[in-house]
Protein backbone atom coordinates (compact mmCIF):
# COMPACT_ATOMS: atom_id res chain seq x y z
CA UNK A 1 0.00 0.00 0.00
CA UNK A 2 1.44 3.38 -0.99
CA UNK A 3 1.58 6.38 1.30
CA UNK A 4 -1.65 7.81 -0.14
CA UNK A 5 -3.52 4.59 0.66
CA UNK A 6 -2.14 4.54 4.20
CA UNK A 7 -3.14 8.18 4.70
CA UNK A 8 -6.66 7.43 3.44
CA UNK A 9 -6.94 4.41 5.74
CA UNK A 10 -5.82 6.42 8.76
CA UNK A 11 -8.30 9.16 7.91
CA UNK A 12 -11.12 6.64 7.55
CA UNK A 13 -10.29 5.03 10.90
CA UNK A 14 -10.16 8.47 12.54
CA UNK A 15 -13.56 9.43 11.11
CA UNK A 16 -15.01 6.09 12.24
CA UNK A 17 -13.86 6.58 15.83
CA UNK A 18 -15.12 10.16 15.88
CA UNK A 19 -18.51 8.95 14.61
CA UNK A 20 -18.61 6.04 17.06
CA UNK A 21 -17.67 8.29 19.97
CA UNK A 22 -20.30 10.87 19.03
CA UNK A 23 -23.03 8.24 18.91
CA UNK A 24 -21.89 6.06 21.81
CA UNK A 25 -24.60 5.27 24.35
CA UNK A 26 -24.23 7.31 27.51
CA UNK A 27 -26.49 7.82 30.53
CA UNK A 28 -25.84 9.86 33.65
CA UNK A 29 -27.48 11.48 36.68
CA UNK A 30 -26.84 15.13 37.41
CA UNK A 31 -26.10 15.95 40.14
CA UNK A 32 -25.06 12.45 41.17
CA UNK A 33 -25.24 13.39 44.88
CA UNK A 34 -28.31 15.14 46.30
CA UNK A 35 -30.04 15.83 49.60
CA UNK A 36 -33.48 14.40 50.52
CA UNK A 37 -36.17 16.15 48.49
CA UNK A 38 -33.82 17.46 45.82
CA UNK A 39 -34.52 17.24 42.11
CA UNK A 40 -32.06 15.74 39.62
CA UNK A 41 -31.80 14.97 35.91
CA UNK A 42 -31.30 11.72 34.02
CA UNK A 43 -29.86 12.38 30.57
CA UNK A 44 -29.34 9.78 27.86
CA UNK A 45 -27.40 10.35 24.65
CA UNK A 46 -26.21 8.21 21.77
CA UNK A 47 -29.22 5.91 21.55
CA UNK A 48 -30.86 5.06 18.24
CA UNK A 49 -34.18 3.90 19.69
CA UNK A 50 -37.30 5.89 18.89
CA UNK A 51 -39.10 4.62 21.98
CA UNK A 52 -38.93 6.56 25.22
CA UNK A 53 -36.58 5.02 27.82
CA UNK A 54 -37.92 3.34 30.96
CA UNK A 55 -36.59 3.89 34.48
CA UNK A 56 -37.88 3.92 38.04
CA UNK A 57 -36.75 4.60 41.59
CA UNK A 58 -38.43 3.07 44.65
CA UNK A 59 -41.41 2.11 42.50
CA UNK A 60 -41.86 5.59 41.02
CA UNK A 61 -41.58 5.96 37.27
CA UNK A 62 -39.52 8.59 35.46
CA UNK A 63 -41.06 10.38 32.49
CA UNK A 64 -38.69 11.14 29.62
CA UNK A 65 -38.87 13.70 26.83
CA UNK A 66 -36.70 14.05 23.76
CA UNK A 67 -33.86 16.58 23.84
CA UNK A 68 -32.43 16.02 20.36
CA UNK A 69 -31.26 13.23 18.07
CA UNK A 70 -30.73 10.15 20.25
CA UNK A 71 -31.14 12.30 23.38
CA UNK A 72 -33.66 11.83 26.19
CA UNK A 73 -34.11 13.68 29.49
CA UNK A 74 -36.14 13.13 32.68
CA UNK A 75 -36.45 15.14 35.88
CA UNK A 76 -36.67 13.09 39.06
CA UNK A 77 -36.74 13.65 42.79
CA UNK A 78 -36.58 11.85 46.11
CA UNK A 79 -38.96 12.23 49.03
CA UNK A 80 -38.06 14.55 51.86
CA UNK A 81 -37.93 11.55 54.22
CA UNK A 82 -35.53 9.54 52.04
CA UNK A 83 -32.78 7.96 54.14
CA UNK A 84 -29.13 8.62 53.26
CA UNK A 85 -27.55 5.98 51.07
CA UNK A 86 -26.84 4.86 47.53
CA UNK A 87 -29.89 4.11 45.38
CA UNK A 88 -29.91 2.18 42.10
CA UNK A 89 -31.99 3.32 39.15
CA UNK A 90 -32.46 0.58 36.57
CA UNK A 91 -32.56 2.14 33.14
CA UNK A 92 -33.52 0.70 29.78
CA UNK A 93 -33.26 2.53 26.44
CA UNK A 94 -34.04 0.30 23.50
CA UNK A 95 -31.75 -2.73 23.82
CA UNK A 96 -29.39 -0.90 26.17
CA UNK A 97 -29.58 -1.46 29.92
CA UNK A 98 -27.68 0.35 32.63
CA UNK A 99 -27.75 0.78 36.40
CA UNK A 100 -27.36 4.36 37.55
CA UNK A 101 -26.35 5.17 41.11
CA UNK A 102 -27.81 8.12 43.01
CA UNK A 103 -26.21 9.20 46.28
CA UNK A 104 -28.56 10.72 48.86
CA UNK A 105 -26.54 12.57 51.48
CA UNK A 106 -27.41 13.29 55.08
CA UNK A 107 -29.38 16.49 55.65
CA UNK A 108 -30.49 17.76 59.04
CA UNK A 109 -33.47 20.02 58.49
CA UNK A 110 -33.86 22.84 61.00
CA UNK A 111 -36.53 22.51 63.70
CA UNK A 112 -38.23 25.54 65.24
CA UNK A 113 -40.88 25.85 67.95
CA UNK A 114 -43.64 28.42 67.71
CA UNK A 115 -46.47 29.39 70.04
CA UNK A 116 -49.58 30.79 68.38
CA UNK A 117 -53.23 31.27 69.40
CA UNK A 118 -54.89 27.84 69.43
CA UNK A 119 -57.41 28.83 66.76
CA UNK A 120 -54.51 29.34 64.33
CA UNK A 121 -53.09 25.89 65.03
CA UNK A 122 -55.95 23.51 65.73
CA UNK A 123 -58.72 23.31 63.14
CA UNK A 124 -62.44 23.11 63.71
CA UNK A 125 -64.40 20.11 62.39
CA UNK A 126 -65.70 22.27 59.57
CA UNK A 127 -62.18 23.35 58.61
CA UNK A 128 -60.90 19.78 58.76
CA UNK A 129 -63.59 18.65 56.33
CA UNK A 130 -62.68 21.45 53.95
CA UNK A 131 -58.96 20.66 54.12
CA UNK A 132 -59.64 16.98 53.41
CA UNK A 133 -61.72 17.89 50.34
CA UNK A 134 -59.03 20.19 49.05
CA UNK A 135 -56.24 17.66 49.69
CA UNK A 136 -58.17 15.01 47.76
CA UNK A 137 -58.57 17.36 44.82
CA UNK A 138 -54.91 18.39 44.87
CA UNK A 139 -53.86 14.75 44.95
CA UNK A 140 -55.91 14.11 41.82
CA UNK A 141 -54.24 17.03 40.06
CA UNK A 142 -50.70 15.97 40.93
CA UNK A 143 -51.29 12.39 39.80
CA UNK A 144 -51.96 13.48 36.22
CA UNK A 145 -49.04 13.19 33.78
CA UNK A 146 -49.39 15.27 30.63
CA UNK A 147 -47.09 15.95 27.69
CA UNK A 148 -43.96 18.00 28.23
CA UNK A 149 -44.50 21.78 28.22
CA UNK A 150 -41.45 23.22 29.96
CA UNK A 151 -38.45 24.58 28.06
CA UNK A 152 -34.92 24.68 29.42
CA UNK A 153 -34.31 25.74 33.03
CA UNK A 154 -36.92 26.90 35.56
CA UNK A 155 -36.75 30.34 37.15
CA UNK A 156 -37.61 31.72 40.59
CA UNK A 157 -41.04 33.40 40.24
CA UNK A 158 -40.03 36.23 42.52
CA UNK A 159 -36.40 37.37 42.55
CA UNK A 160 -36.19 38.15 46.26
CA UNK A 161 -34.60 36.52 49.28
CA UNK A 162 -35.87 33.19 50.60
CA UNK A 163 -37.09 33.70 54.16
CA UNK A 164 -38.07 30.12 54.97
CA UNK A 165 -36.19 27.24 53.31
CA UNK A 166 -37.46 23.86 52.18
CA UNK A 167 -37.78 21.09 54.77
CA UNK A 168 -37.83 23.16 57.95
CA UNK A 169 -39.87 21.49 60.72
CA UNK A 170 -42.17 23.64 62.81
CA UNK A 171 -43.54 22.45 66.15
CA UNK A 172 -46.59 24.57 66.91
CA UNK A 173 -47.82 24.90 70.51
CA UNK A 174 -45.70 21.84 71.41
CA UNK A 175 -48.22 19.52 69.70
CA UNK A 176 -48.72 20.21 65.99
CA UNK A 177 -45.83 19.37 63.63
CA UNK A 178 -45.66 21.07 60.26
CA UNK A 179 -42.99 20.38 57.61
CA UNK A 180 -42.36 23.16 55.12
CA UNK A 181 -42.62 21.53 51.68
CA UNK A 182 -41.70 24.61 49.65
CA UNK A 183 -39.82 27.87 50.08
CA UNK A 184 -41.15 31.23 51.27
CA UNK A 185 -39.93 34.15 49.17
CA UNK A 186 -40.08 37.64 50.63
CA UNK A 187 -42.27 40.09 48.76
CA UNK A 188 -44.27 43.26 48.97
CA UNK A 189 -48.04 43.37 48.59
CA UNK A 190 -49.08 43.34 44.90
CA UNK A 191 -45.56 42.52 43.70
CA UNK A 192 -45.60 40.58 40.43
CA UNK A 193 -45.29 36.78 40.51
CA UNK A 194 -44.03 35.12 37.33
CA UNK A 195 -44.49 31.65 35.87
CA UNK A 196 -41.42 29.53 36.59
CA UNK A 197 -41.68 27.89 33.18
CA UNK A 198 -44.13 27.21 30.36
CA UNK A 199 -47.22 25.41 31.57
CA UNK A 200 -50.97 25.05 31.77
CA UNK A 201 -52.94 26.52 34.68
CA UNK A 202 -54.29 23.46 36.50
CA UNK A 203 -55.80 25.38 39.42
CA UNK A 204 -56.48 29.01 40.31
CA UNK A 205 -58.65 29.38 43.41
CA UNK A 206 -58.71 30.12 47.11
CA UNK A 207 -57.61 27.26 49.40
CA UNK A 208 -57.80 27.00 53.19
CA UNK A 209 -54.06 26.94 53.90
CA UNK A 210 -52.62 28.41 50.71
CA UNK A 211 -55.17 31.16 50.18
CA UNK A 212 -55.28 32.30 46.56
CA UNK A 213 -53.30 29.54 44.88
CA UNK A 214 -52.15 28.88 41.32
CA UNK A 215 -50.81 25.51 40.17
CA UNK A 216 -49.02 25.17 36.83
CA UNK A 217 -48.73 21.83 35.03
CA UNK A 218 -45.41 21.74 33.16
CA UNK A 219 -45.92 18.20 31.88
CA UNK A 220 -44.27 14.87 32.71
CA UNK A 221 -45.50 15.03 36.32
CA UNK A 222 -43.84 18.38 37.11
CA UNK A 223 -45.94 21.07 38.82
CA UNK A 224 -45.17 24.43 40.41
CA UNK A 225 -47.35 25.96 43.15
CA UNK A 226 -47.83 29.64 44.04
CA UNK A 227 -49.63 30.41 47.32
CA UNK A 228 -50.92 33.37 49.37
CA UNK A 229 -51.51 35.53 46.28
CA UNK A 230 -53.54 38.75 46.56
CA UNK A 231 -54.97 38.40 43.05
CA UNK A 232 -54.82 36.08 40.04
CA UNK A 233 -53.62 37.04 36.58
CA UNK A 234 -54.27 33.67 34.91
CA UNK A 235 -57.27 31.38 34.52
CA UNK A 236 -57.71 27.60 34.70
CA UNK A 237 -56.88 25.95 31.38
CA UNK A 238 -54.84 28.90 30.15
CA UNK A 239 -51.38 28.25 28.68
CA UNK A 240 -48.67 30.53 30.08
CA UNK A 241 -45.05 31.09 29.13
CA UNK A 242 -42.00 31.31 31.38
CA UNK A 243 -41.85 34.79 32.86
CA UNK A 244 -45.53 35.62 32.34
CA UNK A 245 -47.16 37.44 35.26
CA UNK A 246 -49.66 34.96 36.75
CA UNK A 247 -50.49 36.70 40.04
CA UNK A 248 -49.46 39.14 42.72
CA UNK A 249 -47.93 38.76 46.18
CA UNK A 250 -50.41 38.79 49.05
CA UNK A 251 -51.15 37.31 52.45
CA UNK A 252 -54.26 35.22 51.77
CA UNK A 253 -54.88 31.92 53.55
CA UNK A 254 -52.84 30.94 56.60
CA UNK A 255 -50.23 33.68 56.32
CA UNK A 256 -48.82 36.20 58.77
CA UNK A 257 -47.74 38.74 56.14
CA UNK A 258 -47.16 39.32 52.41
CA UNK A 259 -44.88 36.72 50.82
CA UNK A 260 -44.93 33.97 48.21
CA UNK A 261 -44.94 30.29 49.13
CA UNK A 262 -43.40 28.56 46.12
CA UNK A 263 -43.72 24.79 45.89
CA UNK A 264 -42.75 22.07 43.41
CA UNK A 265 -44.09 18.58 42.75
CA UNK A 266 -42.00 16.01 40.87
CA UNK A 267 -43.16 12.40 40.50
CA UNK A 268 -46.04 13.33 42.86
CA UNK A 269 -43.56 14.25 45.62
CA UNK A 270 -42.71 17.63 47.11
CA UNK A 271 -39.30 18.69 45.82
CA UNK A 272 -36.98 21.48 46.86
CA UNK A 273 -37.78 24.35 44.45
CA UNK A 274 -34.22 25.68 44.67
CA UNK A 275 -32.82 22.35 43.47
CA UNK A 276 -35.17 22.38 40.46
CA UNK A 277 -34.14 25.90 39.49
CA UNK A 278 -30.44 24.98 39.74
CA UNK A 279 -30.77 22.09 37.27
CA UNK A 280 -29.03 22.60 33.94
CA UNK A 281 -31.76 21.68 31.46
Amino acid sequence: MNRYGIAFLISAIFVFFIYAFAYAFHAEISPSEIKPGDAFVIKITGTKTLRLPAASLKGRRFYFSRCGDGCFLAIGSTGIRTMPGVYTIKLRAGKKKKNLHLIVAQNSFTTTELTLPDDQVFLSKKDIKRVKRENKRLKQIFQKVSQSRYEESFILPLENDISTPFGIKRILNKKWISIHRGVDVTGKDKEEVKASNNGRVALAEELFFGGNTIILDHGLGIYTIYMHLSNFNANVGEMVSKGDIIGFVGSSGRSTGPHLHFGVKVMNMSANPVSLIELNL
